[in-house]
């Protein structure tokens, strides 16, 4: 029985083949093809035009298989991405100078802001944002609740915890929010509630 390939291309030795070799498969698989979809991080450069990742029957480096994908180049204007139809998670970091619609063949997708980061799911028909209540942009932060924990005001130091609606303002180090003065310096660390 010959070997067969799983959605993210881990070979499957058939029972009986490889004889002599199947540990050398069994590695590459570990060490390579999971390692990929688990941990791995790879650059995808786009010259300005729409990038198409693909996956063929084979457990050697592919970059669609990979966790994160940094999208690196010029893009030229907005672009897309177009990851294989199936079940997987991505995290986009969009180092290009434009939004870039992170998609599969049949689904609409979903934009990464320029200089974002973002956790997206394709579950085989679209791709959408892995988390729901929390959207993170450029430029800010947008959403319904977020508690900002150890704030530090710069003219006393002094630590408190604060939770805002949607209200929230997020540039530069700087935070603006209902109840919270304007142009007030903080440090923070943003938990969502998800």
């Amino acid at each position: 029985m010959a070997s067969t390939y799983n959605s993210i291309k881990v070979e499957l030795i058939g029972s009986g083949d490889q004889a002599g070799a199947w540990g050398s498969t069994t590695n590459t698989n570990l060490g390579t093809a999971l390692t990929e979809a688990i941990t791995g991080s790879t650059d995808v450069v786009f010259a300005s035009a729409d990038v198409t990742l693909t996956l063929s029957n084979t457990n050697l480096t592919q970059p669609a298989r990979h966790l994160r994908l940094n999208l690196t180049g010029v893009s030229g204007g907005a672009r897309n991405l177009i990851v294989p139809a199936i079940q997987k998670q991505y995290l986009i970091t969009n180092n290009l100078a434009d939004a870039v619609t992170v998609k599969n063949s049949s689904g609409t997708g979903i934009a990464v802001p320029s200089g974002s980061t973002i956790g997206v799911f394709n579950d085989a028909t679209n791709v959408v944002a892995s988390f729901t209540g929390a959207y993170a942009s450029i430029n800010g932060l947008t959403m319904a609740t977020a508690r900002i924990l150890g704030r530090t005001t710069a003219s006393t130091g002094a630590a408190e915890e604060i939770t805002v609606g949607s209200g929230l303002s997020l540039t530069a180090g700087t935070l603006t929010a209902d109840g919270i003065t304007a142009g007030q310096s903080i440090s923070y660390a943003l938990v969502f509630g998800i």
